[in-house]
């Protein structure tokens, strides 16, 4: 069984961090992980996309894909070119505090609304948003768990910017929170249980 993530914002709001953050975190829970990003040529304000792949098996899907079964979106400026791939059945959670307009759904999707942005402002860490919302969607989902998240913060980072590992957690925790439970099961129990089984 394989999860399609997709995550867009604008640059400066960390969606490449949040990306490599949940793909380390899958690893660690011991999934199979592809993550893809582009961005555009503005440090900040430009587009940012990325496209992480979960699998608890080799993965077969190239890390671009036709449809997700997930969105995060920190931003509407390029959330219709995301849309568009969602299928029936979908997650999406969205940063409300930054958001807006309508989603425009063509399926049926579970939408959870956060307001990432304002949580993280008020945490102290304003970069932060997308760790809020990583931690949402996390909790919304079950694709990783809350401890491998947490993980993720320290490895995720290089050495001159380890400093913000322990607010990153912070926020993933804070987002975490934020969802009393998962709207769609990533991983049913009984697949989940058969992992790593041998079949004959």
């Amino acid at each position: 069984m394989e999860r399609e993530v997709l995550l867009t914002g604008i640059g400066g709001q960390g969606v490449q961090l949040a990306a490599r953050t949940l793909a380390f975190a899958a690893v660690a829970d011991g999934r199979e992980v592809m993550v893809f990003g582009t961005y555009g040529g503005s440090m900040r304000g430009g587009n940012t996309d990325a496209t992480v792949i979960v699998g608890d098996e080799p993965l077969l899907t190239p890390p671009t894909v036709d449809e997700t079964w997930s969105a995060l979106a920190m931003h509407h400026a390029y959330w219709p070119d995301v849309r568009k791939l969602l299928r029936a059945g979908s997650v999406v959670l969205i940063d409300s505090s930054v958001f807006r307009g309508e989603l425009g759904l063509d399926v049926a999707c579970e939408v959870v609304e956060v307001p990432a942005s304002t949580i993280a402002t008020d945490l102290g860490s304003p970069q932060a948003g997308s760790m809020v919302a990583l931690g949402a969607y996390a909790a919304a989902t079950g694709l990783v768990t809350l401890d491998a998240l947490v993980a993720a913060t320290a490895e995720v980072l290089p050495p001159y910017r380890a400093q913000h590992a322990t607010a990153n957690a912070v926020a993933i925790r804070a987002g975490w929170d934020l969802v009393p439970g998962p709207v769609a099961e990533a991983w049913p129990t009984a697949r989940t249980a058969s992992v790593g089984s041998v079949q004959s």
